[in-house]
């Protein structure tokens, strides 16, 4: 009798061992869902879509954006793509990794200019840096550009600064390494280095446009991670120009089907699956349980009877 007791308490334990087990698992996969869906939607460009500036440049909502954070000056946009962000700068490059355009700690960070490169972007060269992220957030599209044909059609973009817009006409896309101190450069002072630098960045480019860049124009990088190498960085080089040009996607963007929701039902889709599946294994493991009491007590019934039976007999 105190052996099957021992035994009974044991499967006790671990059957509701097991039930703590899977909803703590429950638990911790639910919040790990939540919390992406939170550092996403921190990420998404239609967070700050009420700040950016008019075509004008009199739109008092980016003053506004920078009233809350003085480090913002400038708003980045890349025609085709998600990358439509306030720009800051900090004090060193680490700031704005884990800091968001109106100054608050976020995994997602900023888009950020190098803190060697000037506001105005009068040097020859100037570096942008951002996250790359999933579901078309910060600088997570820049990687789709070694994809010939969507490099061949995302030509042009447009950059706020100084209290007006300027074109961005992309010429290249290449992958260098994070520590290569030949390509991460700026205040590239004489034309000799500035036309040895541009030379490197075609020699090293997957792909470019013959847009007859010289030294005389001003060029910058958008680079972020990539995906595959370590220390990889991809890298989206333009030029910066006095011609605005028209956004070719503008149709597209303003009555194509959101993809922001698009990602939000596809998050949801995901999640939605996996509460349901867990939702049924509990279930599943409840009634389990419930027979298993209900057998142990029949079992226990019966050879009380048992016992009982065995008592009577002369």
């Amino acid at each position: 009798m105190i052996a099957r007791k021992a035994i009974r308490i044991a499967d006790s334990v671990v059957n509701t061992a097991v039930l703590l087990i899977v909803v703590a698992l429950l638990a911790i996969g639910g919040y790990a869902l939540w919390d992406s869906s939170q550092v996403y939607d921190a990420a998404s460009a239609a967070r700050y879509e009420t700040y950016k500036p008019g075509d004008s440049g009199e739109d008092q909502t980016f003053e506004e954006l920078k009233a809350i954070n003085s480090d913002v000056f400038a708003w980045l946009t890349v025609y085709g793509t998600h990358i439509d962000y306030p720009v800051a700068q900090g004090q060193d490059n680490m700031k704005y990794v884990n800091t968001d355009a109106e100054g608050r700690y976020s995994l997602s960070g900023s888009i950020f200019l190098d803190e060697g490169s000037s506001k105005d972007f009068s040097d020859f060269s100037s570096i942008f840096y951002g996250h790359h992220m999933e579901q078309n957030a910060m600088f997570g599209e820049i990687g789709l550009f070694v994809d010939k044909a969507y490099f061949d059609a995302r030509r042009y973009g447009a950059l706020y600064y100084s209290e007006q817009w300027h074109g961005l006409e992309f010429f290249a896309f290449l992958r260098a390494d994070a520590y290569d101190n030949a390509v991460f450069r700026v205040k590239i002072e004489g034309e000799e280095a500035q036309q040895e630098y541009l030379a490197l960045l075609l020699a090293m480019a997957d792909h470019t446009r013959d847009i007859g860049v010289t030294t005389a124009d001003r060029i910058v990088l958008l680079s972020t991670c990539s995906p595959s190498p370590t220390n990889g960085r991809d890298i989206l080089v333009g030029r910066i120009t006095d011609e605005i040009y028209e956004n070719p996607f503008a149709e597209e963007e303003q009555t194509g089907d959101n993809e922001d929701s698009v990602d939000a039902a596809s998050l949801w889709a995901i999640i939605l699956p996996v509460v349901a599946v867990a939702g049924l294994a509990m279930i599943v493991i409840l009634v389990l349980l419930r027979r298993k009491r209900r057998k142990r007590k029949d079992e226990e019934a019966a050879e009380k009877n048992s016992e009982h039976e065995d008592n009577e007999v002369p």
